[in-house]
């Protein structure tokens, strides 16, 4: 059995337009394959980080798969959950999709929501003592608000102008009102803050100083060590120091896991989990969080490059030839839950729940029979045979192929020919945007960026995306509901993003296949973990240490 593991590169939205920087923004789906010798391993990987001076027992440990990098919050370079422990937004993303106040405590849009206004939080400091003001603000702002490399934002590309009120308040002005603004503000990149104290002379970036509950110690390529900030304005973590290693190699963080020394894994970003590990760590009786995420797996058409997909009867013939459930089960161990939606439940104006459709072999046979294609083997019409191609990449979606090869053989059984186009990562990117594809598989961007990412990213035929695509397009139908959505206030946001949902699931416009799931786990020695609201925070709020 192949290793499925979804990877999310380069996301045009979570990179300037037109950067070559290969920016992997986010991992969805864990590996999935058996792995014969795991937990079986001896190595121990924190001997010499112990010996380097660890600091033990007052420690998170933590497992990371590749060094943290340039923790720069204005770059798009190291790992979000490691610079979420350091730099704070002005509004926080909550679980559900509620907004949080952090560094700023109140705000208010105006003028039919061309201005915010924020009421910033008082008695804060920098870790270098610097005070946390609209003068920091405005400073932070002007650093990339506005400039054409963040423009992939709405509140960088609509912005117009910031107004200090006083020390503590501050008004953003844009051109036009700017959806998804509150979302945008809680990212972890650009939009958070950076001491004006730390910059050099020519206001370079130097070191990682902000204003979140730890300070960085050290970092190196094996590892990054953090201390407790004991001036946070915040509740405080119980214990001094989080310590996060580098162990590239799944089975080396299961056997150190397993051997207490290290005490937490998962996320995405940080050291995924396959599915596989996940049961052979929950046999050995260690803690796993298992959740549904905020992303999906969905498989889109193009039915201008295949004439067969234009019609509806075909697409329902493929939404009921497969079997979800069983896939989630050999695949996935059961842990991606399949997929009805768009988006799961967990997602802000998500949708309402339409059934997960189930394999039904002969009505997808009777609907491909009403539709003119017959025949047994192969079906045919006018001559032409029911023959469609699936692209997949497995160095942007590595076990892809896998998947591709389950549907291939499934939809063999109601007479569909599909054949598997395996590109590379580079060709994928290019191929895509240019629809050079009859089926392909396509992840929705998770939390914050939803609904909306998806929905004008990945929907809307104008807006330019980059390297992901479109799900789907249709000028006449689908974009008027989208920029509908897009413009609609906000009492009448939910019914005009459902009128999305609704033309999706009505049309088979594409297939939801199933949400990703969030796999973490940790040592006894932790309690109150709570995995995070997004993969892109680092979940220490709730945890404390045993002995």
């Amino acid at each position: 059995m192949a290793f499925i593991v979804y990877t999310k590169e380069s996301s045009a939205l979570d990179r300037p337009m037109g950067n070559e920087m290969n920016t992997s923004r986010r991992t969805l789906l864990k590996g999935l394959a058996g792995v014969p010798a795991l937990l079986a391993a001896t190595y121990s990987p924190l001997v010499a980080f112990a010996q380097e001076g660890g600091a033990g027992h007052d420690a998170l440990r933590v497992a990371m798969a590749k060094p943290a990098g340039s923790l720069d919050p204005h770059k798009y370079i190291g790992l979000w959950s490691v610079q979420d422990l350091i730099f704070e937004p002005l509004i926080r993303y909550g679980q559900g999709g509620r907004m949080e106040p952090a560094l700023a405590t109140e705000w208010a849009a105006e003028d039919g929501g061309k201005l915010l206004r924020l009421k910033l939080r008082q008695n804060v400091t920098f870790h270098d003592g610097t005070p946390w003001d609209a003068k920091a603000m405005t400073w932070n702002l002007d650093r990339w608000m506005g400039k054409d490399a963040h423009n992939w934002m709405n509140c960088s590309r609509l912005f117009d102008s910031h107004k200090t009120v006083d020390a503590h308040t501050v008004e953003l002005r844009f051109k036009e009102p700017v959806l998804g603004l509150l979302y945008e503000l809680s990212y972890v990149r650009p939009s958070r803050f950076l001491s004006p104290a730390s910059v050099a002379g020519d206001g370079s970036y130097q070191k990682p100083v902000g204003t979140g509950p730890w300070m960085q110690e050290s970092a190196s390529n094996s590892s990054s060590t953090f201390e407790r900030f004991d001036g946070y304005w915040g509740d405080r973590p119980p214990f001094q120091h989080i310590d996060l290693m580098v162990l590239p190699d799944s089975r080396s963080r299961m056997a150190a896991l397993r051997a207490g020394e290290i005490d937490l894994i998962g996320g995405d970003f940080l050291a995924p989990i396959k599915a596989t590990e996940a049961k052979a760590l929950q046999d050995a009786g260690i803690p796993v969080v298992v959740e549904t995420g905020t992303m999906s797996i969905i498989l889109g058409f193009n039915p201008e490059r295949n004439e067969a997909l234009k019609d509806k009867k075909v697409r329902q013939a493929i939404d009921i030839g497969f079997d979800r459930s069983a896939i989630s089960q050999v695949l996935f161990n059961g842990m991606a839950e399949p997929a009805g939606n768009l988006f799961p439940s967990t997602v802000p104006l998500g949708g309402k729940r339409f059934e997960v459709s189930k394999r039904n072999p002969e009505a997808a046979a009777a609907l491909l029979d009403e539709a003119g294609w017959t025949g047994s083997g192969v079906r045919e019409k006018g001559g032409k045979q029911l023959a469609l191609e699936l692209v997949v990449s497995e160095e942007a979606m590595a076990g892809s192929r896998a998947l591709g090869e389950i549907l291939q053989a499934q939809l063999a059984e109601i007479g569909m020919q599909i054949s598997i186009r395996t590109v590379d990562h580079a060709s994928r990117h290019s191929d895509i945007p240019a629809r050079k594809f009859d089926m392909a598989l396509f992840y929705t961007l998770g939390a914050p960026y939803e609904p909306f990412g998806t929905l004008i990213g990945m929907l809307l035929s104008t807006f330019n995306n980059g390297v992901d695509g479109k799900l789907a397009i249709d000028v006449a139908n689908l974009d008027p509901l989208l920029l509908a959505a897009a413009s609609a206030p906000d009492d009448k946001v939910e019914g005009a993003t459902q009128a999305v949902y609704d033309w999706l699931h009505e049309n088979v416009a594409l297939l939801p296949l199933f949400y990703a799931p969030v796999v973490w786990a940790h040592t006894e020695r932790v309690s109150g973990f709570k995995a995070p609201a997004t993969e892109y925070d680092l979940p220490f709020e709730n945890i404390t240490l045993g002995a």
